[in-house]
């Protein structure tokens, strides 16, 4: 058997379209981070002197910046970061965790899953930091199957995916658990619709395009990548597939508009170009780079953070 898991995948259609998950699919990104990851992040990192400024700090990173549907791990790291930044917040003089050694994992490792940290630990079982770090992980899946059920998708999502499904392969790209992404799809009855789900298990967005999609397996023009976070954009980027934006906040407008309008575009060779840019560029001014709280001539740190 080979240990490629995409060896078995292969066209029964000339288009290919990846979707991404929560926030995109589900309307969960505000619902899991915000009663699972935020809570539990302050509870198991110590922030609670500061939880107020932590909550928003963590908020802005995962949920309306560039940073939007990034891995959980640094997640959490470039929040911290952020928070630090915040003079309100540092007044209050808070102890925040340097996370020296996840900070080296995330540039090491190149599939980060609860997995790829529990094997770490075995080599290192006496390092408290990524003990910690996998006790939060564990802590936000079992609450995230406690908290998150009954999500519907986005109104305009199932018949959308039916069309597309109808002339292309719809594979989920997405950073969640396999397990998660296989409930949540089956519990609303789209499972049948995807030809493959792939999670964080099986790394990067742009692993799962390249090795769903890559090597000439469909012609240019004919992959596209849909998703609503700007590493959705870069993946697809990096995989040579075109993107479609759900634009946090308008989500219903931006399904409508790929149900009544893009997918057809796509289907006809007519989407790249002036279509796509133009998408593109309203995606991307719905999201800012950095948090109001920072001042723009920076921070005087050697922290190398986004935007200093």
């Amino acid at each position: 058997m080979s240990d490629n898991p995409f060896a078995m995948f292969s066209p029964k259609h000339e288009f290919f379209v990846g979707i991404d998950s929560d926030g995109c699919v589900f309307d969960s990104m505000e619902l899991k981070w915000k009663e699972c990851f935020i809570p539990l992040a302050i509870r198991h990192w110590g922030l609670q002197a500061v939880s107020k400024y932590a909550r928003e700090a963590l908020e802005f990173v995962n949920l309306y910046s560039q940073d939007r549907g990034i891995n959980r791990w640094p997640g959490v790291v470039n929040a911290v970061d952020w928070l630090s930044k915040w003079p309100a917040a540092m007044a209050r003089r808070p102890k925040l965790p340097a996370f020296e050694r996840m900070r080296r994992w995330l540039k090491e490792a190149s599939v980060h899953s609860n997995a790829t940290l529990a094997a770490l630990i075995e080599k290192e079982p006496d390092n408290d930091e990524l003990r910690r770090w996998m006790a939060w992980s564990k802590d936000v899946n079992d609450t995230i199957a406690k908290t998150v059920s009954g999500v519907p998708p986005f109104p305009a999502v199932p018949a959308t995916l039916e069309k597309a499904a109808a002339l292309a392969d719809l594979v989920v790209v997405s950073g969640t658990p396999t397990e998660a992404l296989e409930r949540e799809w089956e519990e609303v009855g789209l499972r049948p619709l995807a030809r493959m789900i792939c999670g964080q298990e099986l790394g990067t967005k742009v692993a799962h395009l390249n090795g769903c999609a890559g090597g000439g397996r469909y012609a240019p023009g004919h992959v596209l990548m849909i998703g609503d976070a700007p590493g959705d954009q870069k993946a697809a980027a990096k995989a040579g597939a075109l993107f479609y934006p759900i634009v946090p906040g308008e989500e219903e407008d931006s399904w409508d508009r790929l149900h009544d309008e893009a997918l057809g575009l796509f289907f006809n060779g007519k989407y790249a170009g002036d279509y796509a840019d133009q998408l593109a560029e309203h995606f991307n001014a719905a999201l800012p780079s950095e948090p109001s709280w920072v001042e723009r001539a920076g921070c005087g740190c050697a922290c190398g953070c986004a935007g200093h």
